[in-house]
């Protein structure tokens, strides 16, 4: 039974719906219409609300949407039909309203669709309950038959398996021994005991069939190919060692000149090198604003200089028969033509490190978009389709939620009380390097903030961030600050619980008028039950305002089983009715990866959370806000 049908505009008018057992359709529809068609998610034509099902069909050429649900505890095998048989008859039934193509035509025209809908729907209820008769399965039909004689003879006391193995072993080892010269007399079919070809009535099994063939290859080639290996084998030996080994002598090295790797100097005087002092470190921004994100290099430079001039090459009538190939003229779009675009544009994400599956869906979610929209006259299937993805990655890195940490910082004073930031994710990423580069950041912008130590379990993470506290305080001391402390850090050693480090830290902030908490926590993997419900713990018993995910930027398809196990952790193992999810992403290792951004979009794409922060470099000031036009940019560039 389904729940209600409607079809509407694209813009959001409502030509005709049907109520079955729901009440109202709102809500499923607005939460189909935030969630896939506004973030270009549509790569899966069903989408889950609550206890319901939505199955949906665009029809881009008059710009509709046709959206069924029914509970999604039933299986309803008839809706594909249903939605398709609707689509057709509604789109051939009020085709000169539609296309109109105006507001006021379609909210004055009278769709009157209720008996109609009422006839797809018995016929589409019947046909599901129509099967076609079981027949019984053939002898000539099956696998075995299919198989010649020879290959079901079995010798007795041999088991297959190792009857095929010997006969592996002793023809390596016949064509080894014997050469090419050996190959060239013919052996008799008696002698052999192997058959003479189909001509004797019995098919050569697939292992004899190769092996023929093989033979007959070593016969006519094998001469050369025999000289040619002798040649390549006569070849110079490769030296083995270093041809100047470094002299080290008891004080340091014996000529210090063979050390100097530096680069070379200018005009005689050597480059200048950056200063050490700590107190020189530059901030990330004026008055503290983090920079966007900068994907572009000095090879994307010479390219375009070298595209924008003309080629002598080519001739005028070349470039000009060039420049129209490929226009589809007026025409809707259909699967077969995209195909071939979109294979090349899923292998080009892939190679840029976005997931496979991730690939697939985007590619899946433009076919859909575009499937039946007409073209214009000089328009090429390539550059449409390429615009469609670079339009819906744009769309994915800005997801729905923007997390503005300034203002939430703000709003967190007004109530007296800390803001509280919690960083996790697996070993290795980069955790408490960037929350020193997002402490740096707060400090810069002029909130005190206080590091809790709460990873309890790895050598050395309490002394990192001591360390990093120091420095912190070297670049913002109280003197510079009215006599008030900008950044302390609160621990209280190893192998004890972080779920209460962190409640005692907070406390302390919140007493010594801290404006910002940051919870470092211990790197764990996504699999490990124990850490992983420790984590949960934690969380649900400190509440944090944001919960960071810490991510790097050189993973492909393992950042979607990360993150999708960390939340999926997360919600198993909360206490809570309504669990806390990750609600942000930290991209760590930006600067190693040049133009292989795929990483960025899978993350975004299976969490729908914004990534927040990017890690450029080693530096305080490395730290990048998302520019999503850049990192699309790149990800496009061939």
């Amino acid at each position: 039974m389904l729940d209600f049908f409607t079809i509407f505009s694209k813009g959001g008018l409502v030509l005709w719906c049907f109520q079955g057992v729901s009440d109202s359709c709102t809500g499923p529809v607005n939460a189909l219409i935030r969630s896939v068609l506004l973030q270009e998610r549509g790569g899966n034509n069903s989408f889950t609300h609550e206890a319901l099902t939505l199955k949906y069909k665009l029809d881009n050429q008059f710009e509709l949407v046709f959206v069924v649900g029914f509970q999604k505890i039933l299986t309803l095998t008839y809706v594909d039909k249903l939605i398709d048989d609707v689509h057709r008859l509604f789109r051939d039934k009020y085709r000169t309203e539609i296309q109109q193509q105006s507001a006021l035509s379609l909210l004055n025209g009278t769709f009157d669709f209720q008996n109609d809908f009422l006839r797809l729907l018995r016929e589409a209820e019947e046909s599901s309950k129509i099967r076609a008769p079981t027949t019984m399965k053939k002898f000539e039909d099956s696998e075995k038959a299919k198989k010649p004689v020879r290959s079901m003879i079995e010798t007795r006391g041999e088991k297959p398996k190792e009857k095929a193995k010997n006969s592996k072993k002793k023809g390596a080892k016949k064509e080894s021994s014997d050469g090419p010269l050996a190959t060239g007399k013919a052996v008799p079919a008696e002698k052999s005991g192997l058959p003479a070809g189909p001509e004797n009535g019995v098919e050569l099994s697939k292992e004899e069939l190769i092996r023929r063939k093989r033979e007959e290859f070593i016969q006519k080639h094998g001469r050369g190919l025999e000289k040619s290996s002798k040649s390549t084998k006569s070849d110079a030996p490769k030296e083995k060692g270093k041809k100047a080994p470094r002299v080290w002598a008891l004080g340091g090295c014996a000529n210090k000149e063979v050390l100097d790797y530096s680069a070379p100097t200018t005009n005689g005087a050597p480059d200048a090198a950056p200063p050490e002092d700590i107190n020189l470190i530059r901030g990330t921004g004026p008055g503290g604003q983090l920079q966007d994100l900068d994907c572009s290099s000095s090879d994307d430079e010479e390219t375009a200089q070298n595209a924008s001039k003309p080629s002598a090459t080519k001739g005028t009538l070349g470039g000009m028969f060039g420049m129209l190939k490929g226009l589809v003229g007026s025409k809707s779009l259909s699967r077969e033509d995209m195909e071939s675009v979109l294979d090349k544009m899923r292998d080009h994400l892939i190679a840029k490190n976005v997931a496979a599956d991730i690939a697939v869906q985007l590619c899946e979610s433009v076919a859909n978009k575009l499937e039946g929209k007409v073209m214009g006259t000089f328009s090429t299937v390539t550059s449409t389709v390429k615009q469609a993805l670079q339009e819906s990655l744009v769309q994915i890195l800005q997801p729905q939620r923007r997390v503005d940490m300034l203002r939430d910082i703000m709003d967190a004073q007004r109530h007296q009380r800390p803001y509280v930031v919690t960083f996790c994710g697996v070993n290795g990423v980069g955790k408490s390097t960037n929350l020193a580069k997002i402490s740096f950041w707060l400090l810069e912008n002029g909130f005190s903030v206080l590091i809790a130590a709460c990873d309890t379990f790895r050598a050395g993470a309490v002394e990192q961030l001591c360390t990093h506290t120091r420095r912190l305080s070297a670049l913002h001391p109280p003197e510079k600050h009215a006599g008030r402390t900008m950044v302390q850090l609160f621990e209280k050693g190893y192998g004890k619980d972080a779920a209460g480090i962190a409640m005692e830290a907070i406390a302390f902030a919140r007493n010594q008028g801290f404006d910002v908490v940051l919870v470092d926590t211990a790197g764990r993997m996504q699999d490990n039950a124990p850490l992983m419900t420790a984590l949960a713990k934690l969380i649900t018993v400190n509440t944090p305002d944001l919960v960071l995910f810490v991510g790097e930027a050189l993973v492909g398809n393992e950042a979607v089983d990360q993150l999708v196990k960390f939340n999926r952790a997360l919600a198993d193992h909360s206490m809570a009715q309504t669990p806390r999810l990750i609600d942000g992403i930290v991209l760590t290792k930006f600067d190693t990866i040049d133009d292989k951004v795929g990483a960025a979009i899978s993350m975004t794409y299976i969490t729908s959370k914004p990534i927040v922060f990017v890690g450029t470099g080693q530096t305080y000031c490395d730290l990048r806000s998302l520019n999503a036009k850049a990192v699309v940019a790149a990800l496009m560039k061939a």
